[in-house]
């Protein structure tokens, strides 16, 4: 009854050597990137050498093909030493796999050799000033004229934006709402592609966030990822994965954050003895692990039904990226809480993690939205 639960000999295998990376290459160097806004991008370039920039791109385009459980515990390990870092390849997997599991052959030749490399790196382009949670209300307009599109609108909140090569980027052709909307792959030095400020953020410094501006832009028409008006299913489709993703990034650091308060409870002492000898706390830390184990479980069971295109994907997707980062979060809260005075401190990596996972509860669709996806299927049984 229990190998059901269990991970494979090599799922463990790939689990252990995504930790092996991320000790050697992030751990170490992380709280200088946050410090210092630093966007490592050669380490990212290396993550690309183990097959990390192409976790779930089929093996015919360069990827290595597996499944979102295999993605989810590889952005696990490498949120254990940075969430921002680990998050940002989670991203550019996304946009990767929506033009290998989507785009016509030119369009896969083109762009997916660099891609899987990471010589080139891309971007997903949804969110606009005025859409967020209401994404099928974006304005971003692509006209057909003659073998190219003219683009013209305005994207926020894009990571990697000003300093990714690629946008894939979700566009109106068509009506208003989700059945006008298309895909379309834009290139950072196409004439009339600009960006807006590094945005000033909370957390997540390790990666440029940014406006990208499209102004009479021209893009290729065998730059379509899909059909006409398929681009909205195609984005939620990608979303799917992203949440589980960006879900996974939760447990990794809050995961980091539980060994880091069980090791300084043990250390730190008051009133005569180890603070990790006193009830309250020992409670402290049995919630905070069980509450994680519940997150992954219900994580990795939704990774197994995005892989096996499972009809309830979608809401398993949603009901697991809801309680990973709200999980994620509240262990975090609790692990500055324990850690005391010295958890609000940059000397320890508690509160860095604290402001790196407050933003997942937000993106891939807010928790709120979450709760309304898992709502509408559940009302429609």
């Amino acid at each position: 009854m229990t190998d059901q639960f269990d991970l494979t000999d090599d799922q463990r295998e790939i689990q252990e050597l995504a930790r092996r990376f991320t000790a050697d290459r992030i751990t170490p160097f992380a709280a200088e990137w946050d410090e210092k806004h630093i966007f490592p991008r050669d380490t990212i370039k290396a993550a690309a050498e183990l097959g990390f920039a192409a976790i779930y791109v089929s093996e015919e385009s360069g990827g290595i093909n597996l499944g979102r459980l295999e993605a989810a515990l590889i952005m696990e390990a490498m949120a254990y030493g940075c969430p921002s870092t680990s998050a940002f390849i989670s991203i550019h997997n996304m946009a990767s796999w929506m033009i290998d599991r989507f785009g016509a052959q030119g369009v896969k030749h083109k762009y997916l050799p660099s891609l899987v490399t990471m010589d080139r790196i891309a971007s997903y382009c949804l969110t606009e000033p005025g859409s967020g949670s209401d994404a099928a209300a974006l304005k971003t307009r692509a006209v057909r004229d003659g073998d190219h599109y003219v683009v013209n609108g305005t994207k926020q909140f894009i990571s990697g934006g000003g300093e990714n090569e690629v946008y894939v980027t979700m566009v109106r052709t068509g009506e208003d709402g989700p059945k006008g909307i298309s895909c379309l792959v834009i290139e950072k030095d196409m004439p009339g592609v600009s960006f807006g400020a590094n945005e000033r953020k909370l957390g997540w410094h390790s990666q440029p966030t940014a406006q990208v501006v499209f102004e009479d832009v021209h893009v290729p028409v065998d730059n379509l990822v899909g059909g006409e008006g398929e681009g909205f299913r195609i984005a939620m489709m990608g979303l799917d994965g992203g949440r589980l993703n960006i879900g996974a990034c939760s447990l990794g650091g809050a995961q980091r954050c539980l060994d880091e308060s069980i090791g300084y409870t043990k250390d730190r002492k008051q009133f005569g003895k180890a603070i990790g000898d006193f009830q309250n706390t020992q409670f402290m830390l049995a919630d905070m692990a069980t509450d994680l184990e519940a997150a992954r479980a219900l994580l990795y069971m939704a990774a197994a039904k995005v892989t096996a295109n499972a009809p309830d994907k979608t809401k398993f997707a949603a009901m697991a990226k809801r309680l990973s980062t709200d999980t994620g979060s509240l262990v975090a809260d609790r692990a500055l809480q324990l850690h005391g005075g010295y958890g609000y401190l940059m000397d320890y990596p508690i509160e860095r993690f604290w402001r790196d996972l407050r933003v997942h509860s937000i993106l891939e669709g807010t928790n709120q939205v979450m709760r309304m996806i898992i709502g509408r299927e559940l009302t429609r049984q």
